[in-house]
């Protein structure tokens, strides 16, 4: 398709001088949008050819205008043949750029990382959770940091971002940080996404993470056995506070459901599963994928003991909870006083029900990962790569197979 592209010159009557001189003007106009600029140069109208576009006469005014006339005109053909060869489509904003030298200003890195922060608040509750908001203004001020700590700026333009400057923000993150492997390399991920905005609306032309390579190591999940879980049941502790701690944690061990997600648990949440059990229908927050979770007899007792609680009633809440500070501090006496030898934190709990309660007694994975909301089958297959104690059991009974043929075999050494 050939794009229509007009050139004319004029004396522009309504811009004249104080000694009556006409500027003469350039009109370009492409499929209809007009560019309209000054020569810089004045003329006495009558000298003026409109019909021929440029200056009558053979004096040496005459020459030199219509030598620069004719410039513009050349440089105008010679664009039209550049953005042809390029394959660029011809437009007025291309014109612009290259006749009249006009570039757009740089864009920087953390203007682009903040509106991308804004944007995820703005959707906190729709699409966001407020975890996820939290982690990215992290991102963008170990940014900040980095950019004072590498190059003494408070900014950088996004062309100036190639391999060197990754992997620089990791050996930073790393080093002066001294973050953890897998935390240093979520941190480049977010990095990562503003970088793919960037390459989405072509403000960047090479991707700087192109040969830039990381993997997240393999983190040993700590859960608890079915005897750990046993012992925190049985123990009298003496104490309304310990005991309400514990309580809501075998809650959570035996639904899987992480902190919040039972912090924001409603009676509302209660209701008839497909096979007319009571289960609890809610939405992770962190994800805002939906779990939906038959109710255990020993989950139901829990939820049957806290039903008429004064912090329930009155935060229209299933169970009473502490903060999930508090819920760790507390949690780490009961592990004291149980005397189990681990890390006990509430999150435990989501991994205790993932393996023992579940995994380790032959449910199937696509029901856990169902279970605990995840949205993808890998997420939960790390679970499983822990269960030695499953292997094992699965072992045997492949062997008690394989026993009768290997005991009647010529495997067996000569007497």
């Amino acid at each position: 398709m050939t794009t229509k592209t007009t050139l004319h010159f004029y004396a522009k009557s309504t811009k004249s001088n104080s000694q009556g001189l006409f500027p003469i003007y350039v009109r370009l106009t492409i499929e209809g949008k007009r560019l309209e600029y000054s020569t810089k140069k004045f003329i006495d109208p009558s000298k003026w050819s409109s019909t021929a576009s440029k200056m009558k006469g053979n004096s040496e005014e005459a020459r030199s205008i219509n030598s620069i006339i004719d410039l513009i005109r050349s440089r105008v053909n010679e664009i039209q043949y550049e953005l042809l060869k390029d394959g660029i489509i011809i437009s007025l904003e291309e014109f612009k750029k290259r006749l009249l030298g006009t570039t757009e200003r740089p864009r920087t890195l953390l203007p682009i990382f903040q509106n991308h922060n804004d944007k995820i608040k703005a959707l906190i509750g729709k699409e966001y959770a407020p975890g996820t908001l939290q982690r990215y203004e992290t991102s963008l001020k170990h940014t900040k940091d980095f950019l004072q700590w590498k190059y003494k700026v408070s900014d950088i333009e996004i062309n100036k971002i190639d391999h060197a400057f990754i992997t620089e923000y990791e050996f930073y993150l790393r080093s002066v940080r001294n973050c953890a492997n897998n935390t240093a390399v979520k941190y480049i991920k977010n990095f990562n996404k503003i970088i793919k905005i960037c390459l989405a609306n072509h403000w960047l032309e090479r991707n700087p993470f192109a040969n830039y390579k990381s993997k997240v190591q393999e983190v040993e999940r700590v859960y608890l056995s079915e005897e750990e879980i046993q012992d925190i049941i049985q123990k009298d502790f003496g104490n309304d506070r310990l005991s309400l701690v514990r309580d809501i944690f075998i809650f959570s061990c035996f639904t899987g459901l992480a902190y919040i997600d039972v912090k924001n648990l409603t009676k509302a949440h209660i209701t008839l599963g497909i096979d007319g059990e009571q289960w609890i229908f809610t939405h992770r927050q962190k994800t805002e994928s939906a779990s939906k979770i038959p109710i255990l007899p020993v989950t139901q007792m829990i939820i049957d003991k806290y039903g008429n609680h004064p912090q329930s009633s009155n935060e229209d809440r299933l169970l009473p909870i502490f903060s999930n500070q508090k819920m760790n501090a507390y949690l780490k006496e009961i592990a004291t006083v149980c005397k189990i030898n681990k890390e006990l934190t509430f999150h435990i709990a989501r991994h205790t029900f993932a393996t023992t309660v579940t995994l380790t007694n032959g449910v199937p994975i696509e029901s856990v990962s169902k279970m605990l909301g995840h949205k993808n089958l890998k997420t939960t297959q790390h679970y499983a790569k822990v269960l030695d104690k499953k292997v094992s059991e699965d072992m045997k009974i492949l062997k008690g197979k394989f026993s009768n043929i290997i005991s009647n075999s010529n495997l067996k050494s000569a007497n």
